[in-house]
């Protein structure tokens, strides 16, 4: 643990160090490029209309002033800090490790393409990207590649279930993995609308599969997630409300897949549906709203996912966050304690 403990510090402040010069040249970027647009446009300037007013209304001006791109540099850091100390530990998995960069390096590449278009223009409300069939196409692409090395090379073929016990699952491990790294790369990505929100859920789960990781002794996993940790946190402290920096959608796809590939790696497919319980309550808030819409032409909610909803009826943000992070705590608890009872 007390390995574990200095990665987590070691990466937060090489993070701090490199965060602040980060953020002015993001703002440098964005500022530039709003002072040429003013001065071709005019005041006036026209932002990319969607198809959800309300949604809009709640996130507009937001991105006027604060750039996108947090995540870019959090997966650099990881990604390279990984690479270096596994040089020099003899007990890394090699295969692991591979199979946690390639994630998080593959999903940050479906989502740079719109994040580095954000740096590059001036917008305020929900900015409109690749089509939704494209990033779909392209998740599940890297996420079958990423199961059949997890099926083949690590030899991942169980889950655990309480009261149940130990199901071998065969060759259906493996869309059984793709849906779960799909599903919660676009949970991440769709509670990514509160300063703080997202990422503040995701150090409470990485910290419960740090404990996890511990007790069975990976040290693979323990040096990826502490290194995580540690990069979130100095990350979160320039996020939380009123946010200097978003993560945008390099980093929320990211962080979404390899927190599934995390929870997979420990063999507790139902401690990581519950551990990331947050996370699944909000991305089902939003599936409830978009086939309540398409099948019965009819909202459920004024406006989805369900944190939108509270922030809409006047609920301030900090208040959200700081509500849905403590929810994130009792989930975690309650998925460490499943854990532990079906050892």
């Amino acid at each position: 643990m007390v390995e574990l403990l200095g990665l987590v510090l070691i990466s937060f402040f090489v993070t701090s160090f490199l965060l602040i010069p980060f953020i002015n040249f993001l703002f440098y970027l964005k500022n530039r490029r709003r002072s040429l647009s003013l001065s071709k446009a005019g005041p006036g300037t026209n932002f990319p209309r969607t198809d959800t007013p309300i949604h809009n209304q709640l996130l507009a001006g937001k991105d006027l002033e604060t750039p996108v791109g947090g995540g870019i540099l959090v997966i650099v850091i990881i990604t390279v800090l990984s690479l270096l100390i596994s040089l020099f530990s003899p007990l890394i998995n090699m295969s692991e490790l591979f199979i946690l960069i390639f994630t998080f390096l593959s999903f940050g590449a479906i989502g740079l393409i719109d994040d580095l278009r954000k740096m590059f223009m001036v917008f305020s409300g929900k900015y409109v990207g690749l089509r939704a069939r494209y990033i779909i196409g392209l998740q599940i692409f890297f996420a079958t590649i990423v199961s059949l090395l997890l099926y083949y090379q690590i030899g991942l073929n169980n889950i655990f279930v309480p009261i149940f016990g130990n199901i071998i699952l065969g060759w259906w491990y493996i869309p059984l993995a793709v849906f779960a790294i799909v599903a919660f790369s676009n949970a991440y990505n769709i509670s990514d609308g509160l300063d703080g929100l997202s990422s503040g859920l995701l150090a409470i789960c990485l910290f419960a599969f740090l404990v996890l990781a511990h007790t069975v002794f990976d040290n693979t996993l323990g040096l990826f997630v502490g290194l995580w940790i540690g990069a979130l946190i100095a990350y979160l402290y320039f996020n939380v409300y009123p946010a200097r920096i978003y993560l945008g959608d390099a980093g929320a796809y990211s962080f979404g897949a390899t927190l599934a590939v995390v929870g997979l790696l420990t063999g507790k497919i139902i401690g990581l549906a519950v551990i990331g319980g947050v996370y699944i309550v909000i991305v089902a808030s939003s599936l409830i709203q978009m086939f309540s819409k398409r099948l019965f032409k009819k909202k459920v909610f004024p406006v989805a996912p369900i944190h939108m909803y509270f922030k809409y009826i006047g609920w301030e943000e900090p208040k959200i966050v700081m509500r849905f992070w403590l929810a994130g705590t009792i989930f975690a608890i309650l998925g460490l304690w499943l854990a532990f009872i079906s050892r």
